[in-house]
């Protein structure tokens, strides 16, 4: 039997036990990667048959289906979309189903039906290397997916000499081979062009550091620093600014001389009242994150030094006991109130043109929080 069908049995008795009433058809979709879940009922349409609030019928469905289904072991619900996390024995029963069909999947080819699967295509300025073997196997993967579907199946590879790469390996060996060759250094070929590939780089970036350096600001961006505290029942802290109906993460800049992790635990006492024994450092975005701040929203600070936007680095920390927030200690009073909030819960209070940059931090750093959560 399908998921579709047990869960609609599901919900079905959940109508007749909880609303004494019937309902035919249960409509579902993808859950969207924002947000967590497997799968997702839409709650939209049941509201013909039972007159409330979407998001309150969500709930009560959720609980109803954690309670009475094998399948589902949590949920949350945005408007009228009840999403719901499937169980780890489902999915282990389904692949054991899987496994014990041997064509699973597959149906009769129908030769007009042609697709052309191009992998690995190596940059021919770089050697071989590990990541050349996975796209090897992606790419047999993808194609003999596609041949079980049915489809007549090309697989090919382009081995491409031409292009911007190869104008980097031959502008870094102008300027600093000094006349040397792969006979003369030993090296093989494909390291040899590799490395100037390599050395092009390794000198852009020294480039751009000196014209930073003097004066010119990297996408004119202000630096800032982001945190995300959240504490032992898995809920953020998300803060409301003065004179803005706003809410958002704690935030603060840095100081000349200040690393990091200093300007971070500096910022929070400032910020929220938190002190740096008060929390534990679980984890960093990988890269910078910048946004653009619409002109008509940029402050005067803003304007005076033409800053566009702000980029940031995002830390995560968790709460190791219990604390009071308190905003008595910014001199600023950058914000007035606070709530803790469930983990994609900020995604739909945040300014619109931040919202991107949250949702992409939320998504990187999901992993860590679920992992300490959990083992906690």
């Amino acid at each position: 039997m399908s998921l579709q069908k047990i869960l609609s049995q599901h919900i079905k008795s959940a109508f007749k036990s909880q609303f004494q009433t019937e309902i035919d058809h249960i409509e579902f979709q993808a859950t969207r990667k924002d947000f967590e879940g497997d799968i997702t009922v839409v709650t939209f349409p049941m509201l013909r048959m039972v007159k409330m609030n979407p998001v309150q019928l969500g709930e009560q469905l959720g609980a109803y289906l954690v309670a009475h289904s094998d399948e589902v072991v949590s949920f949350n619900v945005v408007k009228g979309f009840l999403n719901l996390v499937l169980s780890d024995t489902y999915f282990f029963q389904l692949f054991r189903r899987i496994q014990s069909v041997e064509k699973f999947g597959f149906i009769s080819a129908a030769q007009s039906d042609a697709v052309m699967v191009e992998y690995s295509s190596p940059n021919t300025n770089k050697p071989l290397h590990l990541g050349h073997i996975r796209n090897n196997l992606l790419g047999f993967s993808i194609a003999e997916i596609l041949k079980a579907s049915g489809k007549k199946v090309y697989k090919t590879q382009i081995i491409n000499d031409r292009g911007i790469h190869i104008c980097k390996s031959m502008l870094a060996w102008q300027r600093f081979a000094q006349g040397q060759t792969p006979e003369s250094t030993g090296i093989k070929g494909d390291k040899f062009v590799g490395n100037f590939y390599v050395k092009f780089d390794q000198e852009y970036k020294k480039e751009i550091a000196k014209l930073e350096q003097d004066g010119l600001a990297l996408d004119e961006a202000k630096v800032d620093y982001q945190y995300i505290i959240f504490n032992d029942k898995g809920k953020l802290l998300l803060c409301k600014r003065k004179n803005i109906d706003s809410w958002q993460f704690p935030q603060g800049g840095i100081d000349e001389g200040e690393s990091p992790i200093k300007a971070s635990k500096r910022e929070l006492f400032e910020e929220v009242g938190i002190k740096s024994n008060d929390t534990k450092l679980l984890s960093s975005t990988r890269n910078w994150v910048k946004y653009d701040i619409p002109k008509e929203k940029r402050k005067n600070h803003f304007l005076k030094k033409e800053f566009k936007g702000q980029k940031q680095k995002w830390f995560m920390f968790k709460l190791i006991k219990d604390v009071d927030i308190s905003f008595d200690n910014d001199p600023d009073n950058e914000f007035i109130d606070y709530k803790w909030v469930p983990y994609w819960y900020p995604l739909h209070t945040i300014v619109d043109f931040k919202k991107a940059v949250y949702r992409s931090v939320l998504l990187e750093l999901r992993h860590e929080f679920s992992m300490k959560l959990n083992h906690d």
